[in-house]
């Protein structure tokens, strides 16, 4: 599992830890699934998922077709973006181990 990164105190490091333990625990199994595609098929990036969820909304081509609730996924990726930008984390290096 990768160590959470920022502050240096000890302290600090173990209650980030259990903030993003605590977070991965309550993902829903959507919230999982988007997680591993992102890792798996986007190279780890959040933005080109949401390219093509949103070019398929619109009806412009995409690469992977997703499930049918497209802008709950999108709202999905937005949340655990921030979450992981705000925790400067990847949850797919979380997701399996919790």
């Amino acid at each position: 599992m990768t160590e959470p990164a920022g502050n240096s105190d000890k302290s600090g490091d173990i209650a980030v830890s259990k903030v993003v333990t605590d977070f991965v625990k309550g993902l829903s199994n959507e919230h999982r699934m988007l997680v591993i595609l992102k890792a798996r098929l986007y190279d780890g990036a959040w933005e080109p998922m949401l390219d093509d969820l949103r070019n398929r909304l619109v009806g412009k081509p995409y690469i992977f077709k997703l499930a049918n609730r497209i802008q709950d996924d999108i709202e999905r990726i937005e949340q655990m973006s921030e979450f992981e930008a705000e925790h400067n984390i990847d949850l797919a290096d979380y997701v399996d181990s919790v």
